[in-house]
């Protein structure tokens, strides 16, 4: 069994659902941002998602476009990035990893270097943006021949004709946005998401997420009672911008800050199914 596998068995187990939570590689800085990512799962996290740092992130709002941007001019690199996968993974080898981002990094790297390099890093799965399932065989090929997971995306607007296209051949777990539209942005309603999920579930065994929108302790749980994680990222992101300095560098106590909210979010989701 792969790290997720393992790690949503155990989430089953103890009849609960995971916490996922989102931050950017190298953002404020790259000491920070290895400090901030070797708390997470202490913190409560169950699954580590590491944004690649992208000159243009299509999906992305402000807070997320923003945070990319301060790692990109602290000089954070997709190379880099791997490499602080390789260092976490000296302190956790249970927690999954997955790298989420688009897929221009990772065609300059070159899909077969890039899989094999990240595998050998510790990553457990790619979740790709802008890679469509008709578009991305050069890419799956080489994760599956390495074991790493390719996680797809399902959107409001996936219809049951699409589906079965989404699904076929991902693994790991799906990835169910929310919202129509960037992150950061607005949240669904927790009865959409219940349907939405409900009707996942028909066309895929593989757990679910849900993503895009989910800010407080009171929306991931509600999440965490109809899917089988709750994906956070844009208000981890805004409440690390929040503890920067005029210069955009790190406050003293901005990894706290950070850490504070993901317990906060793990406690609302331990809670949702309790009774």
């Amino acid at each position: 069994m792969s790290r997720i596998e393992r790690r949503f068995a155990a989430l089953r187990e103890e009849g609960r659902a995971g916490l996922v939570t989102y931050l950017t590689a190298g953002d404020p800085d790259r000491g920070t941002s290895s400090r901030l990512f070797a708390g997470l799962s202490a913190a409560g996290a169950d699954l580590i998602e590491i944004g690649m740092p992208f000159s243009d992130p299509m999906a992305d709002g402000a807070a997320i476009q923003q945070a990319g941007q301060r790692a990109l001019k602290r000089g954070m690199t997709l190379r880099r990035t791997l490499a602080m996968v390789r260092e976490l993974r000296c302190a956790d080898d249970a927690t999954p990893i997955v790298l989420m981002g688009y897929y221009n990094p990772i065609y300059r790297y070159g899909p077969e270097a890039f899989a094999r390099d990240a595998v050998s890093a510790g990553v457990d799965g790619l979740i790709v943006v802008d890679l469509p399932p008709e578009e991305d065989a050069e890419l799956t090929g080489p994760a599956r021949a390495t074991g790493l997971d390719l996680i797809r995306l399902a959107t409001p607007t996936s219809d049951d004709q699409r589906l079965p296209r989404i699904v076929e051949g991902a693994s790991g777990f799906i990835y169910y946005v929310a919202i129509a539209g960037i992150t950061g942005t607005r949240s669904a309603d927790p009865a959409s998401i219940a349907n939405a999920v409900d009707r996942l579930r028909r066309f895929t065994r593989l757990p679910i997420a849900v993503g895009f929108g989910i800010r407080t302790p009171e929306q991931a749980a509600a999440v965490a009672r109809a899917a089988d994680a709750a994906a956070v990222g844009s208000s981890l992101v805004q409440r690390l911008a929040l503890n920067l300095d005029a210069q955009g560098r790190a406050k003293p106590g901005l990894v706290d800050a950070v850490l504070a909210d993901v317990r906060a979010l793990a406690a609302g989701i331990r809670s949702a199914r309790v009774g």
